[in-house]
């Protein structure tokens, strides 16, 4: 039993390290060009992702967070909030979980404000929290991958995709979005 807690505890330590934001902070110009490319696989993978995207007052492109756990587990993920097209805010993604859970998996996360008011409100915290400070409907694109916007009337979208790896649980609950200085 005791070799059983410390292997728990070596792959707690391990999952910290590697979600530690040391280790994956990136410069500003990274994130945009990594939040360009994620953006065009949306954009080739889901029809109407275009007008979706232009009839958003904002959306935030996360293109690449990081999810591992063994019992307990954590993710993160830097991105950037992008107005009209243009970066105007970087922020890093975290989540922590505990319970049934192995694996580890990365995935690109598309967040759209729909209305100015859940964007201004997004930009006004300082700290943001789904499911505390806002809820997220996560659209689940099923097999056809189209986005009929007509049919969103929630403020705050988001969509999940890319996903590489094995992990249960696609579900942003409980992720915080916490602003960057990359000035």
């Amino acid at each position: 039993m005791k070799n059983h807690g410390k292997i728990i505890r070596t792959c707690g330590l391990l999952i910290a390290v590697l979600l530690s934001s040391s280790v994956l902070a990136a410069s500003a110009a990274k994130i945009d060009a990594e939040s360009n490319k994620a953006l065009q696989v949306f954009r080739e993978d889901v029809n109407g992702a275009d007008v979706f995207l232009n009839q958003a007052a904002g959306y935030l492109i996360f293109p690449r967070v990081i999810k591992a756990g063994i019992g307990i587990g954590g993710e993160t993920g830097e991105g950037a909030l992008r107005v009209g097209g243009q970066t105007v805010a970087y922020y890093r993604t975290s989540a922590g979980s505990i319970g049934f859970q192995l694996g580890a998996q990365a995935k690109s996360i598309v967040i759209a404000f729909m209305t100015k008011e859940s964007l201004q409100k997004f930009r006004n915290s300082s700290g943001w929290k789904v499911g505390v400070d806002g809820s997220v409907a996560l659209i689940d694109l099923g097999a056809g991958k189209t986005i009929d916007s007509t049919n969103i009337k929630d403020p705050v979208v988001g969509f999940i995709f890319g996903s590489k790896g094995l992990m249960y649980n696609l579900t942003l609950e409980g992720s915080k979005f916490s602003k960057l200085d990359k000035s």
